[in-house]
């Protein structure tokens, strides 16, 4: 089957909304490991106009994506092997650098965290903290309670995909034909207006049910509302991923979705200004912006995808660099955020002049690094790269869409 080039265009432009809104949260007032003097509302409208949907957005890709890497083991004979090798093979992709990461290369957010909000600061250098983190030290803590080390901090997106993906191999191998029908009758139930009206319902109902019960804390265990949402999406993209008549559906209703998905974060907006403060909104008017979330979520799902199946973009040198330089540069990104942040606070910068430098200086230096761990053989299984010093123009496989992940940071604060 042709590649779907539209899908490794959508999982790598999230990428770029991903490195705005990790630069946004140092100027926004919600809680993030280090924080601007300047930080205020200013920009809380723009970072909700994709805090609902981003994380679901790549979920579902990568669902769409594990069914494509599927579908060929199911194409050849003597699956039963080659069916626990993917799944060691996607555990090695995934769990080497959830791993590595988690050791290395977070470390300094919490460094920073500690530097900045511990009461009366930390003093004691990068090497003891690092020591105190490894070995699980609980006294980091303020007013707001501890920080609790090791953490896989952005890197939580990784441990939730392979759990998912675990699932997902243990249904296709215990009950294939299960699936395939639950596909069929989503595929049917999903064509037309379908595709735009029943998930919007889903997590519109998921979101008033379960929002207020399980905060959102990405640790995995009793992360109940996101398993629920980020759950069923990357099902969704699982079941879906060859079903023309969603696909096609989504284009023509791309322009619905993205009006209806506008008017929705009009809402939120409008909704979030009125009430931020003191005055408490009616019970009633909570449930149904909760719902309104919800809805947004999907709509602008349905406008991204949509579009960039109607534009149907095609393969070139850019998306042959950039479809492995994913999830690298993901592991990376939020770290050299954070540690340049801090480090650039000192110049007293005006946030119009700083957030776009923290911009360039994040690109910059990830895709520099990028440079330099893909042609280190032993280093690039930490990342995510098979072990092998690629050639410089590595044509991409006639197969589908590759598992590639990227995450971005926890939306605002659930609606009141």
């Amino acid at each position: 089957m042709q590649r779907r080039y539209d899908l490794d265009w959508v999982r790598v432009c999230a990428f770029g909304v991903l490195v705005l809104y990790h630069v946004g949260m140092y100027y926004v007032t919600w809680d993030w490991h280090v924080k601007s003097p300047n930080a205020s509302h200013a920009l809380e409208p723009f970072m909700v106009l994709t805090a609902p949907w981003r994380l679901s957005l790549l979920f579902l890709v990568s669902g769409a994506a594990t069914a494509f890497m599927f579908g060929k083991i199911d194409a050849r004979a003597g699956a039963g092997g080659s069916r626990l090798r993917l799944l060691g093979s996607r555990s090695w992709f995934l769990l080497v650098p959830l791993v590595f990461g988690m050791v290395v290369v977070v470390t300094p957010q919490s460094y920073y965290e500690v530097v900045e909000q511990l009461p009366g600061g930390y003093h004691h250098g990068y090497l003891t903290f690092w020591g105190q983190y490894l070995s699980g030290y609980e006294g980091f803590c303020d007013a707001d309670g501890c920080l609790r080390v090791p953490t896989w901090n952005h890197l939580w997106f990784v441990a939730y995909l392979w759990v998912y993906t675990v699932v997902i191999w243990l249904l296709w191998s215990l009950a294939p034909g299960a699936l395939r029908a639950t596909g069929t009758g989503m595929e049917r139930m999903l064509s037309g207006y379908g595709a735009l009206i029943w998930p919007a319902v889903l997590l519109a109902v998921l979101r008033v049910t379960l929002s207020a019960r399980f905060e959102s804390t990405h640790a995995l265990v009793g992360d109940w509302y996101n398993h629920a949402q980020y759950g069923a999406v990357f099902l969704l993209g699982f079941l879906l991923a060859r079903a023309e008549a969603f696909w096609n559906a989504l284009a023509r209703l791309r322009w619905t979705a993205l009006i209806l998905w506008l008017a929705s974060w009009a809402g939120l907006i409008a909704y979030f200004v009125t009430y931020y403060a003191e005055s408490e909104p009616l019970p009633a008017l909570r449930m149904l912006m909760r719902a309104v979330w919800g809805v947004n979520q999907w709509c602008a799902i349905v406008a991204v995808l949509g579009f960039a199946r109607h534009w149907n973009p095609s393969d070139n040198r850019a998306l042959r660099y950039l479809v492995p330089a994913v999830f690298p540069v993901y592991i990376l990104h939020q770290t050299i955020i954070v540690v340049a942040a801090h480090n650039l606070k000192p110049l007293g910068l005006a946030p119009l002049v700083e957030g776009p430098l923290l911009v360039v200086v994040t690109f910059a230096l990830a895709f520099f690094l990028y440079e330099v761990i893909r042609r280190m053989t032993w280093v690039r299984p930490l990342f995510g790269l098979k072990m092998r010093r690629p050639s410089a123009a590595t044509p991409l496989p006639s197969s589908r869409v590759k598992v590639s992940p990227t995450t971005a940071a926890s939306p605002p604060p659930a609606s009141r």
